[in-house]
């Protein structure tokens, strides 16, 4: 199944030259390509690609800007920033940008980040974490309101809480419950010796994990029991994952 890219770029040309190189590279499928930002956003609605490459200095508006819209409704979004301008690396550092290109790039240059794209299905990390954090609180509840009304979910039964589509999901081994609180206050709420804030849009349940293998330059898939979901992790985050697990 072909992987799904969207390609947002001022220049048609360069737009022209990133669909040729994917189609050398082969397993994409470009679902659209635009030159304006809240078109990308309203293609990125519609079709879901697995991948974006944006450039960043655009009429009416920042790449970076568009691409953090996309990342809170989708924060497994492999976006790739293609840009002449070096200074805003930093900041695509912050989104957790896949990848960096610099142009003018060399074709060899995104072969290599596309074939890393191809592999992110095949695990290569080792056997990942099997360690078990108990906890014995029985009664931990967190409250939640939502559009129903109020939920009352048992702490040990959730394995991880994301941002999703605008909104806050809290995935528990049976259910799943959206709510506006953000993850920070969800954050404040969980006992730190079992739940970890392991990227900007993820908390995870330690005592769940089961592997860790690399997602992008500077994070990582992190994959969890009883659930067919998994997170993102970063890079800093899993040096202090690691500091954890040690013995």
């Amino acid at each position: 199944m072909s992987i799904k890219v969207l390609i947002v770029d001022d220049e048609k040309g360069m737009r022209t030259v990133i669909k040729k190189i994917l189609e050398r590279s082969g397993g994409f499928e470009v679902i659209g390509d635009t030159d304006n930002g809240e078109e990308a956003i309203s293609i990125f609605r519609e079709h879901r690609p697995e991948v974006v490459f944006f450039d960043i200095e655009m009429p009416g508006g920042s790449g970076i800007e568009y691409a953090k819209v996309l990342a809170d409704i989708d924060p497994k979004t492999i976006i790739i920033f293609a840009t002449a301008h070096q200074e805003y690396m930093s900041d695509a550092f912050q989104l957790y940008a896949f990848d960096y290109l610099v142009k003018p790039f060399k074709v060899e240059r995104v072969m290599q980040t596309l074939d890393r794209i191809k592999k992110l299905n095949r695990p290569a990390f080792g056997d990942g974490i099997d360690k078990i954090i108990k906890q014995e609180k029985g009664l931990d509840k967190l409250m939640i309101k939502n559009k129903e009304g109020i939920s009352f979910v048992d702490t040990k039964e959730i394995v991880l809480v994301q941002r999703e589509e605008s909104s806050t999901v809290i995935y528990t081994k049976t259910d799943s419950f959206i709510t506006s609180i953000s993850l920070s206050d969800i954050e404040e709420k969980l006992d730190p010796s079992q739940f970890f804030r392991s990227h900007k849009s993820y908390i995870i349940n330690l005592s769940l994990i089961t592997k860790i293998y690399p997602y992008g330059r500077w994070t990582y898939i992190v994959k969890l029991k009883n659930t067919d979901k998994d997170a993102l992790l970063t890079h800093e985050k899993y040096e202090e994952i690691k500091k954890l697990f040690s013995i």
